[in-house]
């Protein structure tokens, strides 16, 4: 018998906010991140913006010996695991320290510091390369810090899946409770690659935004005029415990996990499947799993880019998958405000999809003025909704063909 699994912490680092209370305060206000970016001149460059984090000091919570040696996205992960863990109450040590586990995930790591160091290496040789390089860049350090910082001895893992990243974090960590390998998991994504080669090499592809008029307004899922996504930054954390586990430590229970899915495109490397294959397939692995029928999912997260593509491909997926109640059901995609934030994004979205459950609010598409005719469903444009919802589904695809979804249950006793 599959045990079950539930979240009791949250924690964020976005664009829109520096905690859970302030990036939610900011989503029903409909208010962007977006801005012009600050970390680097882009005189030479086509795109002039991105959703920076704003006002974040490392050492606020992290010894400035130690905050060297990591890179901004481990830094996002601990600001974002200590928000979780004081918000879960969970307590590690010896007593438990062994069944829990650590898995946060990173599409890139810390591109800044591999630029960096590599200028280094370019301009003033080898021995000038600093010996924190490898452990501030490399995916699993965010993983790696949190762990260490709190004594999680359990599983300890991180996946590079791209921007399905965070979502399989947290979808493996709910496995690895259901099957008995851990009690509880620190678990989500963490992504901090606002950096110069990042944005030049994604422009070069013709994926982001160039709309540097009015940042604000960039980022437009399912609208006619959407031309590309606004990179993003940021962590969303959860803390997953097994029921039982929960319960015993008298836990406040925020919702339950009860679907996964994960599935691959096999298609193109960038592009989804014009059919919507995988995204079809992921979605109903992910329902199938959390043993209800479609018509009771009653919002989704959607991975909504704002690129042509992604937002069309999604919606004919929805449409296969739900039917009718496609029409009948609410989707929006928080990136309109927060950007996308690559690995990090599946966590940031699942902590958004657990507070739409607490608070029986459905955050809006921002931006969206005039609907792409393929694009037909309710996006919840612009205003926040007060919503009764049981069951959310949140959308993660990432370059490669790598899918995932969630999908969280109302906590009722």
């Amino acid at each position: 018998m599959k045990r079950r699994v539930v979240v009791t912490g949250l924690g964020l680092i976005t664009a829109c906010g520096n905690s859970v209370a302030e990036t939610w305060d900011s989503l029903l206000a409909g208010r962007s991140g977006a801005d012009y970016i600050q970390k680097f001149d882009t005189e030479k460059f086509d795109v002039k913006f991105a959703c920076e984090v704003k006002n974040f000091d490392p050492l606020l919570l992290i010894e400035k010996r130690e905050a060297r040696r990591m890179g901004a996205f481990s830094q996002f992960a601990i600001f974002a695991a200590d928000e979780a863990i004081k918000h879960s109450g969970l307590v590690i040590d010896e007593s438990n320290a062994f069944d829990v586990g650590t898995y946060i995930s990173s599409g890139i790591g810390d591109f800044w510091a591999i630029e960096r160091e590599h200028e280094k290496l370019l301009n003033d040789g080898p021995n000038r390369v600093s010996p924190f390089f490898i452990v501030s860049a490399i995916v699993n350090l965010a993983s790696g810090n949190v762990s260490i910082r709190y004594g999680a001895k359990g599983p300890n893992s991180a996946t590079a899946t791209a921007c399905s990243a965070g979502a399989h974090a947290i979808g493996d960590s709910f496995r690895l409770i259901e099957r008995g390998d851990a009690d509880a998991m620190i678990c989500g994504g963490a992504e901090s690659a606002i950096t110069p080669m990042s944005v030049a090499g994604f422009n070069s592809m013709k994926a982001m935004s160039t709309f540097n008029d009015n940042p604000k307004m960039a980022s437009r899922p399912f609208d006619a005029n959407r031309d590309g996504f606004v990179i993003g930054e940021g962590a969303g954390i959860l803390i997953l415990e097994e029921l039982e586990f929960a319960k015993k430590r008298g836990a406040k229970i925020l919702a339950e996990i009860v679907g996964y899915g994960m599935t691959g495109d096999a298609f193109h490397q960038t592009s989804p499947d014009p059919s919507g294959s995988g995204a079809i397939r992921v979605m109903q692995k992910a329902i199938k799993d959390a043993g209800i029928t479609p018509d009771k999912i009653g919002y989704i997260n959607a991975h909504g880019t704002s690129t042509p593509y992604n937002d069309a491909s999604e919606t004919k997926a929805i449409k296969a998958v739900f039917g009718e109640h496609a029409y009948k059901l609410a989707v929006s995609s928080t990136k309109s405000m927060t950007g996308h934030a690559l690995g990090a994004a599946g966590g940031i979205e699942a902590v958004i999809s657990v507070m739409s459950l607490i608070n029986q609010k459905l955050p809006p598409t921002i931006n969206l003025e005039n609907p792409d005719p393929e694009c037909d469903l309710d996006y919840v444009p612009n205003v926040p909704r007060d919503a009764k919802v049981d069951y959310v589904l949140s959308n993660s695809f990432g370059f490669g063909g790598t899918n995932a979804s969630l999908v969280f249950k109302r906590w009722e006793e």
